[in-house]
């Protein structure tokens, strides 16, 4: 739908309810899909006292109505901790406009504890709030200038003005703002005029029902329209319901019916359109939920689980859970953010403090949303509690209304994966955005896919990685493998020579080992000799072994140095011997993430091109996925689909396996600069989705048991993979990241993965084909079997761990 003019805006007044709706729930839709989002927060009322008025409102006290003038910044701590215990993220400030304006007491208290201003005193409990508890603060003090906003910005992620009216009427004699001077429209707006100035996330809105009509709630609308197409700063927008309290000068108002409330948040999504954030306080319209929805409605703003509304205290929050079911009820999955609301989280550069960019990055995940458990890639941290619900599929024998199909959108995008019809970009990201029941849908159609595809076996390769130097001329930012001298943070430079990798060949072969693979730092003095000397020193050592070797950036390297093209230099690797490239180095195929990741290393062209010509001349190869570290959803589909574009041409993948992002170690991560990998969810979905885009042209999905773990692994089994990688045997790559899932697991450790997810396991070639032992061709012909207990034994391997990269 194309933006509404301004008179396009205003003639909405002559539309009828039941067509705005319809509207506004499209446009919803459109924009924020099938989740609504809150904020679990606490409250904490800093001062009651205020200068201004309002004729509405029973926040504001008189210095004799209240214990103190402020809350102490202990008491302040004493809330603060209290919702982070009860895991909470957000702190929410609420307090009076500028007291001290107006009252002695206020101006008292402020001296006594060596503050100038109450903004000032906000700014240093928001700090220690900060600094004790990691709550990240979100302000609303009321009418700033733009000095005060810029002082106030380095303690808070983000701020808050409600606009309420843009009518200057109310604010004239017998109006609800007679008396309020910080309530003149003109002086808000320059607020939050300031504060796009200044890039600060600012939520605001209306209160309806206090006397505007409707043609002023629209000319609001348009008002904070303009600003945010200024600035782009409005993170949410809130259409709040007057309510009548006792004690008020307003308290024989009427309060304005459900159908005017649901009238303006459907005018207020059809002004701003499908990605503006809006907002419903839950607790005011506790009976109405679904309507708001159907309005417009994505999110509930703050709800908290410790502390009152202390605006609206006869309003209770509504209980999480509670919230959830109503949600739901309501065809709507309810889904955690921070203060900050995802769009902005995505962009800490732009839109949040320096000193408080890496804290958005840690709580975020790779939508902006709120990262809700502490499992992370590279742990032996069990899996989330809600993956065994995940996988949980409904009765055979249960009625149908219990067995809930996707989402009409997310159902047609997987009919169509499933035909094997090319996605496009955005229905790749919309797939990534999936919670609640689409995303049960999502995994259990790629296992689905995955059984029709090859069927219930598991397999795996019986190998050795040997990764003969880890000395590199690059600094990719999310490597502590690298080093460029003799120091680093987890062991020693080193570099194998041609008679250890013959060594530990014959040791792997001696072992059992098909494989080997081989890859390494770019050395300054390799040549493309050195990669020809590698081959053959493997070939020698155990003529049989299967050469698995040579990212696209050594091919690269190794080619540039004789002075040759990659096709001369791919053919004379394989006539040494050569049998296939592994496919790393990829990370994230779009550009604009490897200018930040790895900016000296191939490009994505370049990545494509080594596997391009690789294929011509017959040496096969893997494609590989790196996320979790700048990237986002759409970066992850572009990259899926280049691979898939590629695998047309060619057909010379033989698998792709996701990596997702080990971050304990990483240079990025150690600045503050990353993500701490990708959430379980999103690793689970890159699995899932990698099947179902990428269907028909790859028949294997991997599935990294270093990176997930044994229970991690055990689910994407449940989820489009198919293949659980290596035994390996030692590698160093994931372990020098801070990756603690062992460097080896033995057939009978992945057997037992590959049980929890009730399957048979059975070895193979790097190619795929069989090498049956007597015991898996028995394993084999066992009825295929599953379990919703995820419990699997560690393997008994030290500390030290690897990556299936091969």
């Amino acid at each position: 739908m194309a933006t509404l003019s301004d008179p396009e805006a205003l003639r909405l007044i002559e539309h009828d309810l039941g067509s705005l709706l319809a509207a506004a729930e499209a446009l919803t839709l459109a924009g924020h899909g099938s989740t609504v989002t809150y904020s679990r927060k606490v409250f904490i009322p800093l001062t009651q006292l205020c200068r201004d008025v309002c004729h509405y409102c029973t926040f504001a006290r008189a210095p004799r109505a209240v214990r103190s003038a402020y809350l102490s910044i202990d008491e302040t701590l004493q809330i603060a901790r209290a919702g982070a215990a009860a895991g909470c993220k957000e702190a929410l400030f609420t307090l009076g406009d500028q007291p001290e304006l107006r009252y002695t007491a206020a101006r008292s208290a402020l001296a006594e504890m060596g503050y100038e201003s109450t903004l000032a005193y906000l700014g240093a409990a928001a700090r220690a709030v900060y600094a004790e508890t990691g709550l990240l603060p979100h302000l609303n003090p009321g009418v700033m200038t733009r000095e005060d906003l810029s002082r106030l910005r380095p303690a808070c992620v983000s701020m808050g003005l409600m606009l309420e009216s843009a009518s200057e009427r109310l604010a004239e004699r017998g109006g609800p703002h007679w008396g309020s001077p910080d309530k003149v429209p003109a002086a808000r707006i320059a607020t939050l005029q300031a504060a796009g100035e200044l890039g600060i996330p600012f939520t605001t809105g209306l209160l309806i029902g206090i006397g505007e009509t409707r043609r002023e709630r629209i000319e609001a609308l348009l008002a904070l329209r303009a600003l945010h197409e200024r600035y782009g700063h409005l993170q949410e927008v809130i259409i709040q319901n007057f309510r009548a309290k006792p004690g008020t000068r307003m308290a024989r108002s009427p309060e304005p019916p459900l159908e005017e409330h649901l009238w303006t948040i459907a005018v207020s999504r059809l002004i701003f359109g499908p990605l503006m954030s809006l907002q419903a306080p839950p607790n005011l319209q506790p009976d109405a939920l679904a309507a708001l929805v159907r309005a417009g409605v994505n999110d509930w703003g703050g709800v908290s689980p410790v502390t009152p509304d202390h605006v609206n205290p006869e309003a209770p929050w509504p209980h999480l859970d509670a919230l959830a079911e109503q949600t739901a009820a309501a065809g709507r999955t309810l889904v955690e953010r921070l203060a900050i609301t995802p769009p902005f989280a995505c962009d800490p550069e732009k839109w949040v403090d320096s000193g408080l960019r890496s804290a958005v990055r840690t709580r975020a995940d790779s939508s902006g949303r709120a990262r809700i458990d502490a499992w992370h890639p590279g742990s032996a941290m069990p899996i989330p509690e809600a993956a065994h619900e995940w996988l949980l599929a409904p009765r055979e024998d249960a009625p149908e209304a219990s067995r809930p199909e996707a989402s009409r959108p997310i159902r047609r995008i997987l009919m169509q994966a499933l035909r094997g019809e090319t996605l496009d970009v955005d229905d790749v990201v919309a797939l990534f955005a999936c919670e609640g029941n689409d995303l049960r849908q999502v995994l259990r159609a790629a296992d689905r896919l995955r059984e029709d595809t090859v069927g219930p076996q598991v397999t795996y390769v019986v190998n050795r990685n040997i990764n003969y130097t880890n000395i590199c001329l690059y600094k990719c930012g999310f490597c502590a493998f690298s080093k460029g001298g003799t120091k680093a943070l987890r062991g020693p430079a080193y570099l194998l020579d041609l008679d250890e990798i013959a060594r530990r060949t014959r040791e792997a072969a001696d072992r059992g080992a098909t494989e080997v693979c081989l890859q390494g730092g770019i050395h300054p003095d390799f040549t493309g000799e050195t990669y020809l000397g590698i081959v053959a020193a493997v070939k020698e050592a155990v003529p049989a072994m299967h050469v698995h070797a040579f990212s696209p950036l050594e091919v690269t390297h190794g080619a540039r140095t004789l002075g040759l093209s990659l096709e001369a230099f791919l053919r004379r690797l394989k006539a040494a011997g050569l049998s296939t490239l592994p496919g790393t180095a990829a990370e994230i195929l779009d550009d604009e993430i490897r200018a930040i990741i790895c900016p000296d290393k191939v490009s994505t062209g370049e990545w494509l091109e080594v596997m391009r010509t690789a294929h011509a001349v017959g040496l096969r190869s893997t494609a590989t996925i790196m996320f979790g570290h700048v990237d986002r959803p759409l970066h992850w589909a572009r990259h899926l689909l280049r691979l898939r574009h590629l695998q047309e041409q060619t057909g010379g993948f033989t698998e792709f396996v996701p990596l997702p992002f080990v971050h304990m170690e990483a240079p990025l991560w150690r600045r503050g600069l990353a993500r701490p990998g990708p959430t379980f969810r999103e690793s689970a979905l890159m699995h899932a989705i990698a099947r179902l885009a990428l269907h028909p042209g790859f028949i294997h999905i991997q599935t990294s048991w270093v990176k997930m773990n044994a229970q991690g692994a055990a689910v994407c089994l449940q989820a489009g993979a198919n293949d659980l990688g290596g035994t390996l045997m030692n590698e160093s790559i994931t372990r020098a990241a801070g990756g603690v899932n062992g460097q080896e697991m033995t057939a009978d450790d992945l057997r037992r993965i590959a049980a929890a997810a009730g399957r048979p396991l059975v070895q193979r070639t790097t190619l795929y084909g069989e090498v049956r032992t007597s015991a898996e061709a028995e394993a084999a012909c066992q009825p295929s079997w599953r379990v919703t207990s995820l419990k699997i034994a560690t393997p008994s391997s030290s500390a030290s761990s690897a990556s299936p990269t091969c």
